[in-house]
């Protein structure tokens, strides 16, 4: 099973709730807060470049997520360590806490960064950064208060 947790036995209703799940979460204050401070964060990394299955490597590279632990300066959680769990639900709670997100939200973010692009082929570090980063950008809302401030 994938870090996400995500399997190909959720199908129906159960996957339309879980759409609904994840469309609300990102909709929501904390997950446009978290959208927000990711895509800065992928935009502050120096070198573009994104690694899947882990949060971060030895050589010092990591995901979506670990890049805004490291940006926030949040102290890695056990799980982000490589300290898995035998039940996923758990790694996404501890990562939800952290994060301030829903645990859903962790566990699609986890999905793009891994997952997502698989199908086309092999994919660099480099292509998965730039694939991660307008997905994030994607998932953020323009509230009425700014559109008033741009017509300013």
């Amino acid at each position: 099973m994938s870090r996400s947790g995500y399997t190909d036995d959720c199908e129906g209703a159960d996957l339309a709730m879980w759409r609904g799940v994840i469309a609300s979460a990102t909709r929501g204050k904390r997950g446009q807060r978290f959208f927000r401070d990711l895509v800065a964060a992928l935009d502050a990394m120096p070198v573009k470049r994104l690694v899947a299955r882990e949060f971060e490597t030895p050589e010092g590279d990591v995901c979506a997520l670990g890049c805004l632990a490291r940006a926030r300066g949040v102290p890695m959680p056990s799980v982000i360590k490589g300290e898995w769990d035998d039940e996923p639900e758990a790694d996404h709670d501890e990562l939800a806490a952290t994060f301030d997100i829903a645990a859903g939200l962790a566990a699609e973010v986890m999905y793009h960064n891994d997952e997502w692009g698989n199908w086309r082929g092999p994919e660099s570090p480099e292509q998965r950064w730039a694939r991660v980063r307008k997905w994030v950008a994607s998932q953020i809302r323009v509230t009425p208060d700014e559109l008033q401030e741009d017509e300013r």
